[in-house]
């Protein structure tokens, strides 16, 4: 599968893999800037998609990011039409403010096909076991 990325910017860099068997592309950050402690911050890349038909680009945090700094990923759906720039919300749960450098890798781009649906409104829903008992259903 392909996918195209246009600069936005002369500074941007286009997403790689980190090695041949990554399953995301790496992000990178367009400029340098900083999240502070407890709080979040959306970060430009400079870079826009062209994601194929009944696929999604999946934003998800990088696992260095997280274990060593408290980054997290919020908002992470980009749709297969949407032709704007990528922009990455940064959560920082440390008590540090977080700096990253302009072409620091910021998050990871899952692609995935999906199965397109359609909303029905019914009546009912049918019965299961499980019903609906929710989260802690299970005493754990």
């Amino acid at each position: 599968m392909e996918i195209r990325f246009q600069r936005l910017t002369d500074s941007a860099t286009i997403p790689s893999r980190g090695s041949p068997g990554a399953a995301g592309l790496d992000l990178f950050a367009d400029q340098a800037g900083v999240i502070p402690a407890r709080s979040w911050g959306c970060v430009t890349t400079g870079i826009a998609a062209s994601l194929p038909v009944d696929h999604v680009g999946l934003v998800w945090p990088r696992s260095g990011m997280a274990v060593k700094h408290g980054i997290d990923t919020l908002a992470g759906v980009i749709d297969c039409d949407y032709r704007g720039e990528i922009k990455v919300v940064l959560m920082n749960h440390a008590s540090t403010d977080y700096a990253y450098q302009a072409a620091s890798r910021i998050a990871q781009l899952v692609v995935q096909r999906y199965q397109p649906c359609e909303a029905v409104e019914v009546e009912s829903l049918g019965e299961t076991i499980r019903g609906v008992k929710g989260f802690g259903h299970t005493g754990q």
